[in-house]
C-alpha cells in the first residue's frame, strides 16, 4: 500500500508541476533559513561549554553605591581570591585573569616588534580549574614564576615558526623579559578567552599582590562542589565586604565612619555570583573580559526562524487546501468503492511528506549555497555539521514533524468532501476551505508586515547613532597606536606629525572618547568627608592639544596651560560631575576634589560639555581629565580634508624616520566607534534579508492563491467578458478580496510592530521615536508588494480568450 500511495503521490506531483514548484520551492526557502538561523543560536548556546565541570564555574561580581554613583562589575579587588578560598569550604578552586590588551613582542635576538592583540594575567590555578591541556610543558607548574608566560598554538607559531617555543624568551613592549613555560591550543571561538594569545604569570604583576579593596580589576573565578547551596553561598559573601572590605576603607579613607552609617548614606557593595555559561548571553557588565552577545537577540532571531518555518508552511497548507478541491471527484470515487478514512488520511500525509522531504533537500543545498553570505552577516565561522549524528537525527525529527504539521489539515480536510455531492457533476465538494485559507493569508502577510516595521526601526536608529552630536568630532581622526614604542622621542614624534601641511592638530593619550574598559576612582569635595558626597569620576590623562584635537568644547573655565605650572595638578572635569556634586560650572571652577585612592588634591579649571564615551544604550558618567603622568598607548591626529592614502604614507614616514623597526599600526575613530554598534548593524543586516525571505514567501503563496482563484473563476470571467466588461474591472474583481487581506494583516500588525520595537529602543538611553512615515510606508509597500503579485494572475485571466473557457458549457 505504500508503494501504491507514492506511485499516487509522484503522479499528482506530476500532473500540478506548476504548484508542486511553488510548494516545494517556498517551503525549502523557509527551512534553510531556518536552519541557516538554528546554526546561528547553537553557536551561541554552545559557549564556554567546552570547560570541564563548567556548570559549577562561577564568576564572581559586585554592585557598586557609593556617593551618587553606581556600577555594576564583572571585576573584583586582588585580594578577594585570597580571602574566598580560605573562609569558604564550598569553594574547591579559585583563579584571577586581568586583561591586559594589547602588547608588542618580539623574541630574544630579534628587534622586529610584532603586536599581540588581546593578553592577560592569570593565577597558577587557571588551567586545572578550566580543564584546558598543554601542548608543550606542564600544566601544574606553567605559571608558578614571575616572568614566565604560555602562549597558545598560534602565537607560538607567529614568534617562533615550526621551531619548540618552551624555554624561550620573549621582550614585551621592548622592557620586560619573559619565559615561555607552555604552549596550548588556540581557546576556542565559542568561549569567553577566544581573544587571548598569551597567558602571563599573576607573580609578574605587583598589583596583583596588593590588599587594594578599593581597586576592582581582576575577573575572579569560582569552582564550588556540586551539591552547594548558591543563594545561600552569595548570602554569605557578603561577609567578605564586612570582614574584610570596609575595615580597609574604613581605615584607609573613612576613619570616622562605622559600616552602618555608611549604610545608611546609600552606600552598598554587594558580591554575587554569575554561571560561566551564561556570561555570553546574560551579561553586559564593566570589564568584561570579552564582548557579549545578548540573550534578547537569541530571541529575535528564534521568533525569525519560527515566522520563516510557520510562513512556509502556510503556504503548503493553503496550496495544497486549494488544489485539494480538483482532487474532490478523486476522494468521492474512493469513498464510494470502499476506502476509509483512515486510508486517504494515510494517503494524502505520504504525499504531504514527500513533498516536505523533496523540499528539505532543497533546502540543505541552499543553506549550502547561501552559508558564505550568512557568515559574513552574522559575524561567525558556521559550517554545516554533517559530521554529527545529532545533526541527523533532529532534521530527520523535523522533516517528519513539519510534514506531519503542513500536511494534517489538508489531509483531514480533503478526507470531509461529500461524496453526494462531488459525484454529481458539479466538481464541488460541499467544503470550501476559504475561511482557513484567508486566515493563514492574513497570518502570513501580519508577520512581513512586522518584520518590515523591525527592519526600518532598526535602521533609523543606526541612522541616529552615526548622525548623533557625541560632544566630540570622530570623523578624519587617525589613532596610530603603540605610541610609547617612541620612548623618549613620542614628543618629538607628535611635534614632527603636527608640522605636516595635511594634518590639523594632534594629541598623545591613552584614553578616548570611543566604549572600552575604564575603571574609576572616588572623588571627594575639599572638607567634606569621604563617602558623604563623593563622586565616582573617570581620570584621564591627556596633554594640552587634546580637547583642541577632538573639539571637545569648553563650557566654563580653562584648558591645560604650559605657561601654569600649577596644571599639573589641575583636572578638567564634565558637566555630569558638576551636576553629580549639586553645583553649576560657575560655581565648581577653583573648586578642589581629592582622590580618595591615592589623596592627590586637584582644582578643577575648566567645565567641558558632556560627551559621550561608550555606547548610547548607557548614560553619560563624570569624567575628569588631568596633564598625563603616564606612558601613553596612542598618537591621535586630526586630518585636514583631503587625500587621506598620501597623508597617511606621509605620517608612517615620520614614524619610520623616529620610531625605526617598530610596526606602523593605526586605525580612524569613527572605524572604532561603528565597531561598537556591530551587533546593531548586525541585526539590521539580518532583520533585512529575512524580511525579504518572509515577503518572497508570502509573496510566493499569493501568487499561487491567486492562480488557482483565477482558474477556478475562468468561466465567470468569460462570461464578463462576454458582456463586455473590460481587463481592469476584471482584475479588480479578482484582486480586491486578496487586498482586503492585506489591509486585514496591516491593522493587526502595526500596534504589534510599534510594541516590539518600543521595547527594543528601551535598551538604548538615547533613542529616535518611532515615526508614523514608517507605519505608512510599511502599509504602503506590502499593498503595492500585493498587488504586483496578485494583478499579474488577474490581469492574465482578463486577458484570455473567453471562447476556451465558454466552449464546454
Amino acid at each position: 500500500m505504500f508503494r501504491n500511495y507514492l506511485k499516487i503521490a509522484i503522479r499528482n506531483f506530476k500532473k500540478q508541476p506548476f504548484f508542486t514548484f511553488l510548494n516545494t520551492f517556498g517551503l525549502a526557502v523557509g527551512m534553510a533559513g531556518a536552519l541557516l538561523i538554528t546554526l546561528y543560536i547553537y553557536d551561541e548556546l554552545s559557549y564556554d561549554t567546552m570547560f570541564t565541570d563548567v556548570n559549577d564555574i562561577y564568576r564572581i561580581n559586585v554592585d557598586i553605591s557609593y556617593g551618587a554613583n553606581k556600577n555594576a562589575l564583572a571585576t573584583v579587588p586582588p585580594p578577594m581570591a585570597a580571602v574566598v578560598i580560605n573562609d569558604y569550604p564550598q569553594v574547591e578552586a579559585i583563579t584571577r585573569l586581568r586583561g591586559w590588551g594589547s602588547m608588542l613582542v618580539h623574541k630574544e635576538g630579534s628587534e622586529k616588534n610584532i603586536k599581540s592583540q588581546s593578553n592577560m594575567f592569570a593565577d597558577p590555578s587557571f588551567f586545572s580549574l578550566f580543564g584546558i591541556n598543554m601542548l608543550e610543558g606542564d600544566v601544574n607548574t606553567a605559571l608558578n614564576e614571575p616572568n614566565t608566560l604560555v602562549i597558545t598554538k598560534s602565537a607560538a607559531t607567529t614568534y617562533f615558526g615550526n621551531k619548540p617555543a618552551l624555554g624561550k624568551r620573549l621582550i614585551i613592549d621592548n622592557n620586560e623579559v619573559f619565559t615561555v613555560t607552555g604552549v596550548i591550543e588556540n581557546f576556542p571561538k565559542n568561549s569567553f578567552l577566544r581573544n587571548y594569545f598569551m597567558v602571563m604569570s599573576m607573580s609578574s604583576f605587583e598589583d596583583a599582590k596588593s590588599n587594594n579593596w578599593g581597586s576592582n580589576n581582576y575577573s575572579t573565578f569560582v569552582k564550588l562542589s556540586p551539591k552547594t547551596d548558591i543563594g545561600q553561598f552569595e548570602t554569605k559573601l557578603q561577609d567578605v565586604y564586612k570582614n574584610h572590605a570596609f575595615p580597609y576603607f574604613q581605615k584607609t579613607f573613612l576613619p570616622n565612619i562605622t559600616l552602618e552609617s555608611f549604610k545608611n548614606n546609600g552606600n552598598e557593595f554587594r558580591y554575587s555570583l554569575k554561571p560561566l555559561k551564561d556570561i555570553h548571553l546574560y551579561s553586559d557588565r564593566t570589564a568584561e573580559l570579552s564582548a557579549n552577545n545578548d540573550i534578547e537577540t537569541i530571541y529575535i532571531f528564534s521568533f525569525i526562524g519560527l515566522f520563516l518555518i510557520l510562513l512556509a508552511s502556510v503556504n503548503f497548507i493553503n496550496l495544497s487546501t486549494a488544489q485539494s478541491l480538483k482532487r474532490a471527484k478523486e476522494v468521492g470515487i474512493r469513498k464510494t468503492l470502499g476506502s476509509n478514512k483512515r486510508d486517504l488520511i494515510k494517503q494524502f500525509l505520504i504525499e504531504s511528506n514527500v513533498m516536505v522531504l523533496i523540499s528539505s533537500a532543497l533546502a540543505l543545498v541552499i543553506a549550502i549555497a547561501a552559508l558564505p553570505y550568512f557568515n559574513e552577516l552574522s559575524g561567525k565561522k558556521l559550517g554545516i555539521p554533517f559530521s554529527n549524528p545529532f545533526f541527523w537525527i533532529m532534521s530527520v525529527a523535523a522533516v517528519l514533524f513539519l510534514g506531519l504539521i503542513s500536511g494534517s489539515y489538508p489531509a483531514f480536510f480533503m478526507t470531509r468532501f461529500l461524496p453526494a455531492k462531488v459525484l454529481k457533476g458539479n466538481g464541488q465538494s460541499g467544503i470550501d476551505g476559504s475561511k482557513v485559507r484567508n486566515g493563514l493569508v492574513i497570518f502570513q502577510f501580519a508577520i512581513s508586515v512586522f518584520l518590515m516595521i523591525s527592519t526600518l526601526v532598526v535602521y533609523q536608529q543606526l541612522q541616529y547613532i552615526e548622525n548623533k552630536d557625541l560632544g566630540y568630532k570622530k570623523d578624519q581622526v587617525l589613532i596610530i597606536e603603540d605610541a610609547y614604542a617612541a620612548g623618549n622621542k613620542v614628543q618629538s614624534l607628535k611635534e614632527e606629525i603636527k608640522k605636516l601641511s595635511t594634518v590639523e592638530n594632534a594629541t598623545i593619550t591613552s584614553f578616548l572618547p570611543t566604549p572600552t574598559n575604564r575603571s574609576d576612582q572616588s572623588f571627594t569635595l575639599e572638607g567634606d568627608a569621604p563617602g558623604d558626597h563623593s563622586v565616582q569620576i573617570q581620570k584621564w590623562d591627556v596633554d594640552y592639544d587634546y580637547l583642541a584635537t577632538l573639539k571637545i568644547k569648553l563650557v566654563k573655565g580653562r584648558n591645560f596651560d604650559s605657561k601654569f605650572s600649577t596644571d599639573s595638578t589641575a583636572i578638567i572635569v564634565n558637566e555630569t560631575t558638576v551636576s553629580k556634586y549639586g553645583l553649576t560650572p560657575k560655581t565648581i571652577i577653583g573648586k578642589r576634589i581629592k582622590d580618595d585612592s591615592d589623596s592627590i588634591t586637584y582644582s578643577i579649571i575648566g567645565v567641558v560639555k558632556d560627551f559621550h564615551i561608550s555606547s548610547l544604550r548607557n548614560i553619560i558618567v563624570p569624567v575628569g581629565l588631568r596633564l598625563s603622568r603616564r606612558t601613553s598607548n596612542n598618537l591621535v591626529v586630526k586630518l585636514k580634508s583631503g587625500n587621506f592614502p598620501k597623508t597617511i604614507t606621509q605620517i608612517e614616514s615620520v614614524w619610520n624616520k623616529i620610531v625605526n623597526g617598530q610596526t606602523f599600526s593605526y586605525y580612524f575613530m569613527d572605524d572604532s566607534f561603528n565597531n561598537v554598534y556591530n551587533s546593531e548593524h548586525r541585526l539590521g543586516r539580518i532583520f533585512i534579508t529575512f524580511t525579504i525571505l518572509s515577503i518572497f514567501i508570502a509573496c510566493l503563496g499569493l501568487f499561487g492563491l491567486a492562480a488557482f482563484n483565477a482558474e477556478k473563476r475562468i468561466k465567470e470571467v468569460g462570461v464578463r467578458k462576454v458582456l463586455r466588461a473590460n481587463v481592469g474591472q476584471i482584475a479588480y474583481i479578482l484582486s480586491i478580496d486578496f487586498l482586503r487581506l492585506v489591509i486585514i494583516a496591516i491593522i493587526i500588525a502595526l500596534p504589534i510592530g510599534w510594541f516590539a520595537m518600543n521595547g527594543w529602543l528601551e535598551d538604548f538611553t538615547y533613542h529616535v521615536r518611532i515615526s508614523w512615515w514608517i507605519f505608512i510606508s510599511v502599509a504602503i509597500l506590502a499593498i503595492l508588494i500585493s498587488i504586483l503579485t496578485v494583478s499579474f494572475q488577474a490581469i492574465k485571466a482578463a486577458t484570455a480568450n473567453p471562447t476556451k473557457s465558454l466552449k464546454t458549457e
